[in-house]
């Protein structure tokens, strides 16, 4: 039985690049400050952080004890997911009497766990 050669595609056969598209590019992006959104994709790539970010979208708006019960976590662990959350900007909270209630925080953060979601489901597929 013969033995199957992989191939790497994941790099050039040869090293060669645009000068101007790589000059133009790297100074974009040095201008920008990445570091924040970085913040936020490591924040959500923790899947407890994910799920609670996930729970938040299909509700809109859901008090810590509602959240504990959903993941199946304690009070303290999920404080301190949503309050990791609310510090990056992805969930704001609000205190009615003495319950806390948490939703995220706006439609861009929506926009990034549902297109999330969608795409994790259509990777799921192709493997």
């Amino acid at each position: 039985m013969g033995q199957k050669v992989k191939q790497n595609q994941d790099t050039c056969e040869i090293f060669c690049y645009d000068e101007e598209k790589v000059k133009r590019i790297s100074s974009i992006v040095e201008a920008e400050n990445l570091a924040p959104v970085a913040g936020i994709f490591k924040a959500l790539s923790d899947e407890t952080r994910l799920k609670i970010a996930y729970s938040l979208l299909q509700e809109g708006e859901l008090c810590v004890c509602d959240v504990a019960n959903i993941i199946g976590a304690t009070m303290a662990t999920v404080s301190h997911h949503l309050r990791h959350l609310r510090n990056l900007g992805i969930a704001k909270s609000r205190k009615e009497g003495k319950l806390v209630f948490y939703s995220l925080d706006d439609e861009h953060v929506k926009l990034l766990v549902q297109t999330a979601v969608v795409h994790g489901k259509e990777v799921e597929v192709r493997d």
